[in-house]
């Protein structure tokens, strides 16, 4: 059974947050780049963009990453050609821009590395950050976002479901048991 730890209203708080954060850190909005992570991350960066042009009036772009065949628990057989990225879309180059990765839920940092090996196939940002809504913990790889909306601690045998209403119809955050 789910618990529901993070209401609607609270998630768009850390989103907010996050938002002003990246502007805070960023002189130069026009060089941003906001790639979310498929699939939920793509809806978070859509929100911190939109954020960003109510309070700077910036268009940031958006785009969206497929990082399935760069996961690591994917055989290496499967990779003997270059990686297919047609599942990825950015709208902009990245080469010289500031990319702002953005993610649901930072657990092992695996995801994240792949996400990075599918964006330098893409082109070579001239910086990459890590924005967040939640941090579980449990870093297997020396990887820490730069942007975190919620900091909340779990045990292995738990797992975080993030909900965004554009998928599942609500905004919300719950946590709960991992079936054996």
């Amino acid at each position: 059974m789910a618990k529901q730890v993070v209401d609607a209203v609270t998630m768009q708080r850390a989103l907010t947050r996050i938002t002003y954060e990246i502007i805070e850190q960023n002189k130069a909005l026009d060089e941003l780049v906001l790639v979310g992570i498929k699939t939920r991350g793509i809806y978070l960066a859509e929100r911190i963009a939109s954020r960003l042009k109510q309070l700077e009036n910036v268009e940031v772009p958006v785009g969206e990453l497929d990082i399935r065949l760069y996961r690591d628990d994917v055989h290496k057989a499967d990779h003997r050609q270059q990686p297919d990225v047609t599942g990825s879309s950015l709208p902009v180059s990245i080469t010289d821009k500031h990319v702002i990765l953005v993610d649901d839920v930072i657990f092992t940092g695996r995801t994240i590395r792949a996400a990075l090996d599918a964006l330098m196939d893409q082109g070579r940002p001239q910086q990459i950050s890590l924005a967040v809504l939640v941090d579980r913990g449990h870093r297997e790889l020396p990887i820490r976002p730069d942007f975190v909306g919620k900091n909340i601690p779990t045990s292995r045998h738990e797992e975080i479901n993030v909900a965004v209403s554009e998928i599942d119809g609500q905004d919300g955050i719950s946590i709960g048991q991992l079936e054996d």
